[in-house]
């Protein structure tokens, strides 16, 4: 992709699944990258799997202070953020009758407000560097609807509003799009679905399978790149065309 090498990355929930592919695709980019986790352990085993990355960050997007002290962690590595992608998220299959309120507060706590606290300390740092590229992982799930999955649907349907209103305030110094993954297959997907239920799910897919987390990495490449200099306020669904007749609502 045009654009991104030499770029300062940081990927938050970057140490497995969608954010550990994204932050291998923007070092093949020659892009330079932190990230930032909540799992100690995580953050040691990517150091290890991508030793090129500058920095793994241990923090709790849910707490504000740590949010900010990671930002300015980042900023002494990199010397700024060029690029943020806005990706540490949580999931529980239920039942809505069977959602406790623990369980509520901690699906609003990590989706949407720990998305709403990265994004604000990286628009204000981008405000004063003079621009950046915001992205945000939604999903289909915020899109349409999906049983035993109310509190997560709820929430990324919350981020892509969150998304479209922030690029129409921060435009045109900061561009903020949103990705919308369908089913991919990563460890938190893995430990919900039996193999019985992933290949059900497949044979609703037109693609018939999950996608790979190196599939959805590469659109995020595309969409901090240059290639992308004219996208904002939008969300990019990325499904295998799971969504295009509403197959997976069947």
């Amino acid at each position: 992709m045009r654009g991104l090498k030499d770029k300062r990355v940081l990927i938050t929930g970057g140490a497995g699944g969608i954010g550990a592919a994204t932050a291998a695709r923007f070092l093949e980019e020659g892009s330079r990258v932190c990230i930032l986790d909540r799992d100690p352990q995580a953050c040691a085993a990517i150091r290890q799997q991508l030793p090129a990355i500058s920095e793994a960050i241990i923090a709790d997007v849910t707490d504000l202070m740590q949010v900010e002290a990671a930002f300015a962690d980042a900023v002494r590595v990199l010397d700024g953020v060029d690029v943020l992608i806005n990706n540490a998220g949580i999931s529980i299959r239920h039942k809505f009758l069977d959602i406790t309120p623990e369980e509520w507060d901690r699906l609003i706590s990590v989706n949407l407000t720990g998305v709403f606290y990265v994004a604000q300390t990286g628009a204000r740092l981008m405000g004063q560097q003079n621009g950046g590229v915001i992205l945000q992982t939604a999903s289909t799930n915020g899109v349409t609807g999906y049983p035993y999955y109310a509190d997560y649907n709820a929430t990324k349907a919350a981020v892509i509003e969150l998304t479209r209103s922030m690029a129409l305030e921060l435009a045109p110094q900061i561009r903020v799009c949103a990705v919308a993954p369908g089913y991919v297959l990563t460890p938190m997907q893995r430990a919900e679905y039996s193999d019985a239920m992933l290949e059900e799910v497949n044979q609703k897919i037109p693609l018939r399978r999950h996608a790979r987390p190196q599939e959805i990495a590469a659109l995020f490449a595309f969409l901090a790149s240059d290639d992308a200099a004219y996208a904002t306020g939008h969300v990019y669904t990325i499904d295998g065309g799971e969504t295009a007749g509403g197959l997976a609502s069947r």
